[in-house]
């Protein structure tokens, strides 16, 4: 059975990973499992200093999901490449890490830097991140802001470009052709939903920041629904993710258009969902009689 799939230049050996920001620096589920045994990790969101992240409530479970204000606390790119990146190099997994700047020139800087350092298969750019220099709005609402951030950051990167797009906006489809156009490699569809909680006692949002990120398998359909509509208008990879929480969620995305697909979430609950999901999409091919995966990718648009 052949499970390797392709992200440009990139060969995963199977489509499984796991998303940013759900699996710390890798080492964190190194505890329950070899790390090698997935198609790549992609690290937490990564910034030129240490940021703290978010005051007040980080966290809070939804009906089948959560919504989450951690604000992109990280260690920062030095400490990045002095303490994780050794034990990640170590583990002979496929590194991604994603690239969360809050201005165009700190997400140029990050990935020029990573895309030369030993060990990095690739960089996850993060348009979700507010563009502090532009009044706060995300990279990837905006689309004159999201071509010259993703034109720029393709001059300096060296080797694999994904760029992960946000689902806030009108046609994520639109920039995912954009992305395209621009020179990169692959799309990572999505990031999180918005969403609010509203405390009713206080009278006010439950989180400092009001708005926080959406995820979970709620999310699930609308993500589906996303990467199908991508996979039409683009001829590069997509990385499905929203709510996968076993090898039925995940191949309904490939099954939709996606290459590979991230466990998020999920990982939360379970440490070890994303082997189960692995483990779940080789029983399925096995009972299939599928040999080849990507006999596989995009199939719901071939009926």
């Amino acid at each position: 059975m052949d499970l390797s799939v392709n992200l440009g230049k990139l060969v995963l050996k199977n489509p499984v990973t796991v998303a940013s920001g759900t699996a710390g620096y890798g080492e964190e589920l190194s505890a329950y499992y070899d790390i090698s045994r997935l198609g790549a990790i992609f690290t937490k969101g990564l910034s030129m200093e240490p940021r703290p992240g978010n005051k007040g409530p980080r966290i809070i479970e939804t009906p089948a999901g959560m919504l989450n204000s951690i604000g992109l606390e990280n260690v920062g790119l030095k400490k990045f490449l002095e303490e994780k990146m050794p034990f990640l190099r170590k583990s002979g997994a496929v590194v991604v890490p994603n690239v969360a700047g809050h201005s165009e020139e700190e997400n140029i800087s990050l990935c020029e830097a990573l895309s030369n350092t030993e060990g990095v298969a690739a960089v996850e750019l993060n348009v979700s991140c507010p563009n502090v220099k532009e009044g706060g709005m995300a990279f990837g609402r905006d689309m004159p802001v999201f071509t010259r951030l993703v034109r720029n950051v393709r001059k300096v990167t060296r080797g694999v470009l994904i760029v992960k797009l946000s689902p806030n906006v009108t046609d994520p489809a639109e920039f995912a052709r954009a992305a395209e156009d621009l020179g990169a490699d692959a799309i990572t569809a999505v990031n999180t939903f918005l969403g609010m909680k509203i405390d009713i006692r206080k009278r006010a949002p439950h989180f400092l920041n009001r708005v926080a990120g959406f995820s979970g398998p709620a999310i699930r359909p609308m993500a589906v629904r996303i990467v199908y509509d991508i996979f039409a208008r683009v001829k590069i990879p997509v990385i499905g993710l929203g709510g996968i929480s076993s090898a039925e969620d995940a191949l309904e995305f490939i099954m939709a258009g996606a290459s590979a697909v991230s466990v998020g979430t999920m990982s939360l609950v379970d440490p070890v969902a994303a082997i189960k999901v692995l483990e779940g999409i080789e029983e399925f091919l096995n009972g299939e009689n599928i040999s080849d995966l990507r006999d596989i990718i995009g199939a719901a648009h071939r009926r």
